[in-house]
This record gives structure tokens, C-alpha cells and sequence, in this order.
């Protein structure tokens, strides 16, 4: 099983996509199209997936990095989301990636002898824990801490008024990228053909009229079903009407904000079931989101406003010894959620996903979430009444060959990975590497210290 993607295979790949009919083409190579690419292959189905630029270069590379069980929405009342998130969160943790995941703990403070209802929605989430059979030891049960106890876990809470917290856990991925990239490498392995840099004009139920942005070269590629799974660019292929809104999160360093391996989930004052977290990672860094404002323009790469900056800021500092100010601010990154068009603000809208089949046969997949991949491409594959083989993915464990590390040109990262990057997860320039492969882009001072050496590393690969 040859799971390697590189530019020779993207080459070769690329030529004989034109001159096969495919069972399945997929449009958009975020984790949906890499879920549906992996879901269509593993079933045995000949399988093509064009994408415009890079793995995972929309929303998928811009998540909050957490695998949700649900909770929020169980907060709703919607049971049925809330249960398929948990159980999606099992799959992910203890079958098909739980080296791509791990546990993590999220500290909600207290700031008076209140939280009981805090309290039971974490048991309600523990019952949905339960329910999707995943166990304790990966995910323990809440349970409410004392004050010192607290300011162990996170020792940049501000002590003073604190009572105590409430301490539970949720899954985190080690990177979202990563998590497509391994689902295309997977995919690869069942002989789906993953091209990158191959830009779609025109998209019928029978094919694609594409471009080879590297050449400049138009071609087609022929397909029994086609599936567009492009996400919030899904409207300009398909008629879908969205909403998108848009989720920004800051970069600071973990110590600076006084964190340590545990997560902090921040209440935003006078709203009802939302929150702020702030989220450390494996490197030494936090991200401190989320938002979610509607937005009326798609780009490419969405910017952070001024305006979410403020508010990031402003939400965690209320629970912070120490105020973080802009000076604590080394990156910052957003994404854009492909939201189902209905009435209300976007931070009500269901997160629930939807198979649709336009009048020229064309299949689009769209709205749901990162920890309901699997099941969004399962159903966007059942709709194309290609075969009668059922959904295999829940079995299968992603690709996981990280190299040793040796020299280190940024944290968390060393020049094997981006050997590595470039020999075997499809990575064609230093923007794939910096912001993709490895997320050193996101400071934009690590960025302009590792790019040379990249390039370097691009040219000897």
C-alpha cells in the first residue's frame, strides 16, 4: 500500500485521471473531500479528488484543533448532533487516529460556590461519553476541583475571588492539517488519485473542466458521480445557498498567558452557552479563540478584524492574573464555516450537515463539522448509488509514519519533517511546508526565520 504523496505521483496521477472514467470525483481536498476520498476508495470505487490549491488550505487548517463530543449542542437540545459528535470524537481517539489526538483537559474556574449548572451539562457530556462507549481512560469524567488545585492547572488564573473550577476533558488533534493530510495519504493507499493545484471551472454530474495551475494546462477528467465537497466555495459550483460566519483565533505563548497542559474555558459575559478557550499546544504555544460573526465575502485566506482581536483579549483577561494585551499577540488565524442558509444569528445555526443532488447531477456535501467528517462522506458516497458495499472507514486507522526528529528549525518541527513533508505528504512549495505541513506560519516571526532554510530543503529533498 503506497501511501506516499509527492510531485512525481501528482504527475503521474494527474495523466491518468485524463484518461480514465472515474466511479467518483471529488471537488475540494479539505478533511470532507478527503473523507469522501478515502470513504469512496476504500469501498473499492475509483476514486479521483481535484483540489485548487493545497491539502486542507480552507477551514480545515483553522479550526479550534479539538475533537468536540458534543456539548454544546446537547446545550440546545439537539440530542441527535450531540450523540453523533461523541461518538465521531470515540472513533477518531481510539480507533482511526489516536495518534493524531489526545486527551485534553479543559479547566472552567469559579469564581463563587455556583457552577451546578455548569456541572450538569459536563455529566450530561460524560453520559454522552458513556453512551458512545468511549472510555474513561481516554476521556475521565468531570469532576470539581479546589482553588489550589486550580491554580496547579493553570497557574495564570487570577486567585483572587476564585472558589475552585470545574474540571473535564475533550479530545484534541495534534494538528487539523495533519488530520487531512493523513486521510488523503490514506486514501492514496486505496488508489484514490489526490491532485492538488488543479483548479475546477466547470463542474457537471459526469466531470470537471480543470486547470493545472502549475502549468497553466486545462484538462478533463470524467467521472461516473461527482461530489462537492469545497465547503464555504461549495456555491460557486453547485446552487447552495450558505451563511458562512467566521471563527478567529489569537497565537500567544502558553507560558506568558500561564498556561500548562490544561485548557481554560471562559464564559463571555452576558452571553448564554458560549465561550472563549484558551488552548495550549504541543509547541510551547496557545490559541486563544473562538468567534462567530457572519461575513459576506469568501477570500481565499480570511483575515482576523481589529474588532476580534478586542474581543479575544478582553474575554480571557477577565479570568487572567495578568490582562493580555496585543503585545501578547505573535499570530493570529481564521476560518470560515460553511453554514447552511436559515433564519437566526450564525452562532444558532445547526451545525447539522446536508447531502445535496442539483438538477445536473452533481452531489454536494456541506454544513456539519470537522469531528463529523467520517459521517459526511459516508453519506455523500451513499448518495451515489455506486455500490453496495457499506462504510468501512470506522476500522480504518489513518497513515502514521512521523519521521525521527533531528535538527530543529522552529518548535515543535525539524528538518525531517519537511523532508518528509515534501518525500511523502504531497507538499510542493515552502507555503505547503510553513502553513500546512507544519503550522510555523501562524508566527509570522518563526515564518521569515525558517523559510530560507525550507527553500534549501525544498531544492535537496
Amino acid at each position: 500500500m503506497n501511501t506516499s504523496l509527492n510531485a512525481a505521483r501528482r504527475e503521474h496521477d494527474l495523466e491518468a485521471a485524463q484518461r480514465e472514467v472515474a466511479d467518483v470525483l471529488v471537488i475540494g481536498g479539505g478533511v470532507t473531500g478527503a473523507g469522501v476520498a478515502l470513504d469512496a476508495a476504500s469501498r473499492g470505487l475509483k476514486t479521483v479528488l481535484l483540489e485548487a490549491h493545497d491539502l486542507a488550505f480552507g477551514t480545515s487548517r483553522w479550526s479550534s484543533k479539538l475533537v468536540h463530543g458534543g456539548l454544546r449542542y446537547l446545550a440546545k437540545g439537539d440530542v441527535r448532533l450531540a450523540h453523533e459528535s461523541a461518538v465521531e470524537r470515540g472513533i477518531l481517539m481510539t480507533r482511526t487516529a489516536p495518534h493524531l489526538t489526545r486527551t485534553l483537559p479543559m479547566l472552567f474556574p469559579l469564581h463563587s460556590t455556583a457552577g451546578h449548572v455548569v456541572m450538569s451539562g459536563f455529566r450530561a457530556g460524560n453520559a454522552l461519553r458513556i453512551a458512545a462507549r468511549t472510555p474513561s481512560d481516554v476521556l475521565p469524567g468531570p469532576r470539581r476541583v479546589p482553588r489550589h488545585e486550580a491554580l496547579a492547572l493553570v497557574p495564570g488564573l487570577d486567585p483572587a475571588g476564585l472558589t475552585g473550577g470545574l474540571l473535564s476533558y475533550d479530545g484534541q488533534l495534534v494538528d487539523d492539517a495533519k488530520l487531512v493530510v493523513a486521510l488523503a495519504r490514506t486514501a492514496a493507499g486505496y488508489g484514490a488519485r489526490i491532485i492538488t493545484r488543479a483548479k475546477v471551472s466547470t463542474l457537471q454530474g459526469d466531470g470537471a473542466e480543470a486547470q493545472d495551475t502549475l502549468t497553466g494546462t486545462a484538462f478533463t477528467v470524467r467521472a461516473k458521480a461527482v461530489i462537492n465537497a469545497t465547503g464555504v466555495w461549495a456555491g460557486t459550483l453547485a446552487p447552495v445557498h450558505l451563511r458562512p460566519s467566521r471563527g478567529s483565533h489569537l497565537v500567544v505563548d502558553a507560558k506568558s498567558a500561564g498556561l500548562t497542559g490544561t485548557a481554560l474555558t471562559i464564559p463571555v459575559p452576558g452571553e448564554r452557552h458560549r465561550y472563549a478557550f484558551l488552548l495550549p499546544q504541543a509547541n510551547g504555544r496557545a490559541y486563544l479563540g473562538l468567534t462567530d460573526e457572519p461575513v459576506d465575502d469568501v477570500p481565499d485566506v480570511p483575515a482576523v478584524p481589529e474588532s476580534d482581536v478586542d474581543f479575544l483579549l478582553t474575554t480571557a483577561s477577565q479570568v487572567l492574573q495578568r490582562d493580555l494585551t496585543r503585545a501578547d499577540v505573535i499570530g493570529s488565524y481564521a476560518g470560515l464555516r460553511p453554514l447552511l442558509q436559515a433564519e437566526g444569528s450564525t452562532a444558532d445555526l445547526s451545525r447539522h450537515h446536508a447531502v445535496l443532488t442539483a438538477p445536473n447531477g452533481v452531489i454536494t456535501v456541506v454544513g456539519g463539522k470537522l469531528t463529523t467528517y467520517r459521517r459526511m462522506a459516508a453519506d455523500a458516497v451513499n448518495a451515489t448509488n455506486l455500490t453496495r458495499i457499506p462504510c468501512r472507514t470506522k476500522d480504518i486507522r489513518l497513515v502514521d509514519d512521523r519521521p525521527a526528529p533531528t535538527t530543529p528549525i522552529a518548535p515543535g518541527v525539524t528538518e525531517a519533517d519537511v523532508v518528509h513533508a515534501i518525500r511523502h505528504e504531497g507538499a510542493l512549495d515552502a507555503d505547503d511546508v510553513l502553513d500546512r505541513r507544519t503550522r510555523i506560519g501562524l508566527v509570522p516571526q518563526d515564518r521569515a526565520k525558517a523559510a530560507p532554510e525550507i527553500a534549501e530543503l525544498l531544492t535537496n529533498a
